[in-house]
């Protein structure tokens, strides 16, 4: 199992917990003003805001919710958000990139740096770090009853790039500028998706001892936490022995 599925599994488990929260449902909040602001509240003309009413969907977000979210990025009042990348390395030199919605940026990024340096990482120029990883779109599939051969099989027909079966879910990636085709695909052909979005996919991964890497799972979860992050992206590749340990703390 790669890395990136695994980082995939435990913040799947943990969006769970989060849901139970309600802090998915803020953080899918900003994603709809966003997605709204940038164009329109209609989903069939905003493929931003089709994908991130999916996730809504799979999350059991209220309708109210929705509604509230989609008339503050109309401009019917509420915050504005602005969206910022950093980048940061980890403990053991691992690479990080961190996605915020913010409506204080000043705030943010020292709330960022702390957290950051609290768990041994430090914050790192523009470029320094996102050169390591493509963006690519990426659409999860439930396993359900769909085998490996299958969802091979439509995710080619659909136009995909590659798929990752080794994960608790299906991960099929697309280039950015065909996500939503293959998603128009995909729901053409009744899968059971999970969720449909942009995402930073490592060029090359990072082994590190099973310390370090529990360090590393520390740090991308704390950055997780935080209000105005939406998203943490890392080239590290973990074993087995030290995710049992990060889901067992």
């Amino acid at each position: 199992m790669s890395g990136h599925s695994k980082w995939a599994t435990i913040k799947h488990k943990k969006s769970a917990l989060d849901a139970k929260r309600g802090k998915i449902f803020s953080k899918l909040a900003k994603e709809i003003s966003i997605a709204v602001k940038m164009g329109g509240p209609d989903p069939e003309a905003n493929s931003r805001l089709r994908t991130v009413l999916i996730a809504c969907r799979n999350a059991n977000m209220p309708k109210d919710n929705i509604e509230r979210a989609i008339k503050r990025g109309s401009g019917e009042g509420g915050e504005s958000y602005e969206e910022v990348r950093y980048e940061c390395y980890g403990p053991a030199g691992v690479a990080i990139v961190v996605d915020v919605l913010t409506d204080n940026k000043r705030r943010t990024v020292a709330d960022i740096r702390h957290v950051v340096t609290k768990h041994g990482g430090t914050m790192a120029e523009a470029g320094a770090v996102l050169w390591n990883f493509d963006q690519k779109g990426l659409i999860t599939v439930k396993k359900e009853n769909l085998s490996e051969d299958d969802i091979m099989e439509k995710a080619l027909e659909a136009g995909a790039e590659d798929v990752d079966t080794e994960g608790e879910m299906y991960e099929v990636y697309t280039a950015p500028n065909d996500l939503h085709t293959v998603l128009q695909n995909f729901e053409k052909m009744n899968l059971p998706i999970g969720e449909a979005k942009l995402t930073l996919k490592p060029k090359n991964l990072i082994s590190v001892e099973n310390k370090s890497a529990a360090s590393v799972l520390k740090l991308m979860e704390a950055l997780e936490d935080m209000d105005d992050v939406q998203d943490v992206y890392t080239n590290l590749d973990i074993t087995d022995e030290a995710v049992a340990e990060a889901m067992s703390e």
